[in-house]
């Protein structure tokens, strides 16, 4: 990755940062064309330093088979699944990608940053557990689903959790499903494998202590990109047909710098996560689970309480979370001055409208962030209630911006989750927003190579690969496809 840029070419796509989302593209863009010229560049001195980094994610298979925000109750009682099929196809695209890199041979060992972690959801009093029973029921319906169970049975808790099961009794209203199939990523470790196979099989390597300092129409081709090396101060002026900007929380502010109209009226809130990590080795053989709950009543999607079995660096860990801390920075090695200079004119009104209409989450934020340990110990025994104060302790996780854009009624809007802004020509594309992210990153970069580069995927070599590569990429998901997927991924992933 000291490889020097070359910078008398011309190249087909330059990626900003080296997280999971340019890797994704840029291999799988070197797969259905090999000769395409890709440039990747990255600000720090090593790849998935930033969102990717396995303590700063949450590191869930987000598939939907535990998180309770993607399936909304209706006003007649019904609870919508449609959300949560979405992004479970999404997930399961993602494993088909993972999988055909390993029987492909270009990933050895996946159970370096993929296992097997049953995913459950777990809530108490009589209307979330007669809200869990309409979920599973409508779950049970579709057969992304019908492998769930559904239980307020307190002894069969204790074999699904038991350090939450601990201590409670069948007087307690209380409801569960589990779902055996979930995963835990270490999205990290296959960031890393992915810019390995780009390096050492399609020569593209990254360019590391690069800053991205601007991205300008070009008259020769379609985009100048401005870089400076962060060692030697020297700096570069690349050209590229497109450019894919995909720098976490950095992403705005380099998209404000680029002459596009789609770019008006985007904003964003950066919010940092923070995490409880057991440090008891006792306690963490005890849970092998990832176990979500409800979030409170007026409290965002990202404040979902969830125990969480993690495998980071070849060890088991476990973690509770997450609280919410406040930085105005847009990375964790960003500027305190990130949010200050992402306010202008066209951002102004929207940031100001989200604002207004999302006074409970200001609370929220206030709330979180003058919690000390004992408040944050409080809320882990509402989980786990013997949970100990000195087996646990505080790590501060990655920084998300979430998106602000402009709302006809609101002024402006927060918006959970993630969105592609692109040019009209689709030569300059970029990703703001956060989860369900690293988790959907094959279908969101392949949504990027449609408005990129849509004449490799309708080639008819771009058809074939793509039918090997992603069998349920854009294709009628039957049942029968389903298993016969499912059963593949599972055995080539080792889960």
């Amino acid at each position: 990755m000291t490889k020097k840029i070359e910078t008398n070419v011309e190249y087909d796509l330059i990626c900003v940062g080296g997280g999971i989302m340019s890797a994704t593209l840029a291999l799988i863009s070197k797969i259905l064309q090999p000769e395409l010229k890709v440039l990747i560049v990255e600000r720090l001195d090593t790849v998935a330093q930033e969102s990717s980094a396995a303590w700063n994610n949450a590191g869930t298979g987000h598939s939907a088979l535990c998180e309770l925000n993607y399936c909304p109750q209706e006003e007649n009682g019904s609870v919508s699944i449609k959300k949560a099929i979405e992004i479970c196809k999404q997930f399961e695209v993602s494993k088909q990608f993972w999988s055909f890199l390993v029987e492909e041979g270009l990933i050895d060992n996946p159970e370096d940053f993929i296992k097997n972690v049953p995913h459950h959801s777990w809530v108490t009093g009589k209307e979330n557990s007669d809200y869990l029973e309409a979920r599973f029921k409508a779950f049970k319906e579709h057969y992304l689903f019908d492998s769930i169970e559904f239980t307020r049975d307190i002894d069969k808790m204790k074999s699904w959790f038991p350090l939450i099961a601990e201590e409670r009794s069948s007087e307690e209203e209380m409801a569960a499903s589990r779902i055996e199939r979930g995963a835990e990523v270490n999205y990290g470790n296959l960031t890393k494998q992915l810019f390995h196979i780009l390096e050492t099989k399609y020569n593209t390597p990254v360019h590391c202590n690069m800053e991205v300092q601007d991205v300008d129409p070009s008259p020769d081709i379609d985009w100048t990109v401005e870089l400076k090396d962060l060692k030697t101060k020297e700096e570069h002026h690349i050209e590229s047909k497109h450019v894919f900007i995909g720098a976490g929380g950095a992403s705005l502010l380099l998209l404000q710098k680029v002459e596009i109209e789609e770019k008006e009226g985007y904003g964003g809130f950066p919010v940092s996560g923070e995490w409880l990590v057991c440090r008891n080795e006792a306690i963490i053989k005890q849970h092998n689970a990832k176990v979500y709950s409800k979030a409170g009543p007026n409290d965002p999607p990202m404040s979902t309480p969830h125990l969480d079995t993690r495998y980071i660096d070849g060890k088991r860990e476990l973690l509770f979370g997450p609280f919410a801390g406040f930085s105005p920075k847009f990375l964790k090695e960003g500027s305190n001055f990130d949010l200050l200079k992402s306010i202008q004119f066209d951002n102004l009104s929207p940031m100001l409208g989200a604002f207004w209409h999302n006074l409970p989450l200001t609370k929220y934020l206030v709330e979180q962030v003058s919690m000390n340990h004992d408040d944050r110990m409080d809320e882990l025994r509402k989980f786990y209630k013997n949970a100990k104060s000195e087996d646990w302790v505080l790590l501060v996780a990655g920084q998300r911006v979430q998106i602000i854009k402009k709302d006809e009624y609101e002024g402006g809007k927060l918006q959970f989750g993630t969105e592609v802004v692109s040019s009209k020509n689709g030569s300059i594309t970029c990703l703001l927003g956060a989860s369900p992210g690293a988790s959907t990153a094959t279908h969101v970069m392949m949504s990027v190579l449609e408005k990129a580069f849509p004449e490799i995927l309708i080639s008819e070599k771009g058809k074939q690969l793509l039918r090997k590569m992603l069998p349920m990429y854009n294709t009628e998901l039957t049942k029968e496809l389903f298993e016969v997927q499912l059963e593949k991924s599972k055995k080539a992933l080792k889960l």
